[in-house]
């Protein structure tokens, strides 16, 4: 628990572990700064992104762009603005990011020059705690009026900045002008009642999490004050006056009232992830029958197996229900990350595992797939299919999945484990370990494990004083079914079995809501341990999404696996996997990092150059996670292949 008490010029307050003394959400997440990673699968992505990702961040944030010397312009009073007018969020998802890696890869170069940045951005920011260098640039007249114009998407990022900045160096700067900005829109909006509808959804959750850190109860009312504006007419701007789609934004009707997913997939996901905090908080009813409905039209409707949401390229969202097209799936990173963000919420409010299933699958494959190998190259949409001509690339004109990414990977600590007042929650399986004070008692937690391409996992729970509480380890919801929900289910294939022992003895132990409880006198040394049989499953498509008619994909635990022609010449255009198709998982250490692959044999269809006729010839076949493709140059991939040839339309 921090101790350090932070004053400004609007509030005094005591930071605390986050949500550990909140009454009201069911389950509170350890926060990032108090878990350590050491891990096989992650580890490296943490230093990659420390390494790699976080240089490509900063050179483009610093030098190949004028994200910085925006701020230094409003500070001067001299030059003009450059680039777009939300460049300043980059800038702020950034040092979160940094703020991040610094818990897990101290680095005091990294650190001073962010101290820098932050001191060109308190510089920029106006006597009234306004902050925005394109409107200050540009004319301040101009401020406020365009509700699409992200000026307080890009504040919603500095307060999220703030906060993991304060959280990892305890330097309070940057949260102080965040604090500000936030008193400015209080006062400028909530206590005027001046309507105001976000046109990019982010505001509501960073809010959120300052009230978390503040414990001001005036950001919750802010909060839910930004969640009411919707769906009563009151927007301005781009979106309502010039493409007349308020359901863009979802501002076609009020909150309580929507049931569907519509409109842009990264604000919808930014918008549903603040409700459902503040659902917890108010418990209003209201709210939680929105966000349980949203969630199963989503899950049911528009969700991919990779994870993904956001079918249509065309409003970066949401299409018709079913309609989940591979190739031209736009699945953008930064809706993923959203995902995940949700899910946690969704997860907090009901201690309900489903929804670390559904995040699980997205972090493990649509989120991680759009950074490279190398950790400088990016994917901003994620197709589940591709002809060869679709890369990453180096960097964005709108760059907001580079460091989008980067922070959620680097705060991966923050989505492990969860407590309520006295018991621990195991939601992932990564290698790790923590120390949580459960009702007055430190217990120490120690995860290790190989898992997501091995099953086994131990879990060493520690208290400082023997004592009785129950820790609730996770069921992985894919032993059962791909993903909660009908669209997606295995063919073929029974449940796949787990055993569970504390201290190598069977215990009595009982499945809660996805979770299996383990409630005992624990003492120090205890460990359990969770055995996950893991098996190829093969999966197949509700008969709604008909882009995957009689189709099948291949799954090991939480990991979608995709064929790349690099390994399967012609693989996706003439591959076909058969229902009675044996395989074979092998650990490959020195393929793209070391990968579990999936080797088979199959026929592979092609066309015969003299006769014309379609003829198949069987292969040795090599899948790999779908995360991991494209990282050896362009190559044709696909998930989805036929299982007869007369399924099939060969190219």
């Amino acid at each position: 628990m921090i101790q350090k008490l932070l004053c400004s010029a609007s509030v005094v307050f005591l930071t605390l572990e986050l949500f550990a003394q909140d009454p009201t959400h069911k389950i509170y997440p350890i926060n990032f700064s108090q878990v350590a990673i050491d891990d096989k699968f992650w580890s490296p992505q943490l230093d990659k992104v420390a390494n790699q990702t976080l240089d490509a961040c900063v050179s483009y944030t610093e030098d190949k762009t004028a994200r910085i010397r925006n701020f230094e312009n409003v500070a001067s009073g001299k030059g003009k603005h450059e680039g777009m007018y939300y460049d300043d969020s980059d800038v702020y998802k950034a040092i979160e990011a940094i703020a991040y890696s610094l818990k897990n890869f101290p680095n005091a170069d990294l650190e001073k020059n962010t101290d820098g940045w932050i001191d060109k951005i308190a510089a920029a920011q106006q006597k009234d705690g306004y902050l925005n260098t394109y409107y200050t640039l540009t004319g301040l007249d101009g401020r406020w009026k365009d509700m699409e114009r992200h000026e307080d998407y890009c504040a919603g990022h500095l307060i999220e900045a703030g906060i993991a900045y304060f959280n990892t160096t305890g330097k309070d700067k940057l949260l102080n002008v965040a604090i500000k900005f936030a008193d400015h829109i209080d006062q400028y909006f909530k206590q005027q009642n001046k309507p105001w509808v976000s046109g990019h959804q982010g505001i509501e959750l960073a809010l959120m999490r300052l009230y978390h850190q503040t414990k001001n109860k005036k950001y919750l009312d802010l909060a839910d004050w930004f969640v009411d504006q919707r769906g009563k007419g009151y927007g301005v701007g781009k979106i309502w006056d010039e493409w007349k789609a308020p359901e863009y934004a979802q501002d076609d009707i009020p909150v309580r009232q929507q049931r569907k997913i519509t409109g842009h997939a990264v604000r919808a996901m930014y918008l549903y992830t603040g409700i459902a905090d503040i659902a917890a908080e108010n418990k209003d009813q209201g709210y939680i029958q929105t966000m349980d409905a949203i969630w199963d039209d989503v899950v049911n409707k528009h969700y991919y197996i990779t994870g993904g949401i956001g079918a249509q390229g065309s409003n970066e969202g949401f299409g018709k229900p079913y309609d989940l097209p591979n190739e031209s799936a736009y699945c953008e990173t930064c809706a993923s990350v959203g995902m995940v963000f949700w899910n946690q919420k969704m997860n907090m409010l009901s201690a309900q595992a489903k929804y670390i299933d559904v995040l699980e699958r997205t972090l493990y494959n649509a989120a991680i797939d759009g950074i490279s190998l190398s950790g400088d190259r990016f994917f901003y949409g994620n197709p589940l299919a591709s002809n060869g001509d679709y890369e990453r690339s180096e960097w964005f004109g709108t760059a907001c999945c580079p460091s989008n990414i980067a922070r959620l990977v680097s705060s991966l600590g923050s989505y492990i484990y969860s407590r309520s007042a006295s018991d621990l929650y195991v939601n992932l399986f990564v290698g790790s370990e923590t120390t949580v004070n459960l009702d007055k008692n430190m217990v120490f937690i120690k995860q290790t494990t190989n898992y997501p391409y091995q099953g086994q996992m131990e879990v060493e729970v520690s208290p400082k004083k023997a004592k009785e509480f129950a820790v609730y380890v996770r069921i992985p919801g894919w032993l059962k079914s791909p993903v909660p929900g009908s669209l997606y289910h295995y063919k073929g294939a029974s449940d796949t079995k787990y055993t569970l022992l504390v201290n190598g003895q069977q215990v009595a132990a009982t499945e809660e809501d996805g979770y299996l409880k383990i409630h005992r006198k624990w003492k120090k040394g205890d460990k359990i341990a969770l055995n996950l049989d893991m098996q190829v499953k093969r999966v197949v498509s509700s008969d709604e999404i008909k882009q995957n008619k009689g189709r099948v994909a291949l799954q090991y635990g939480p990991i979608v696996y995709a064929i790349e022609d690099v390994d399967n010449p012609n693989a996706k255009s003439g591959l076909i996997i058969p229902e009675n198709t044996s395989f074979e998982v092998q650990y490959q250490p020195e393929l793209l990092g070391g990968a579990n692959t999936i080797k088979f044999k199959a026929p592979v269809a092609q066309v015969n150059g003299q006769s014309g006729q379609i003829e198949t010839v069987e292969k040795s076949i090599t899948a790999i996670p779908y995360f991991l493709w494209n990282n050896r140059g362009k190559s044709p991939m696909q998930i989805w292949f036929p299982e007869r040839i007369n399924t099939f339309n060969i190219n």
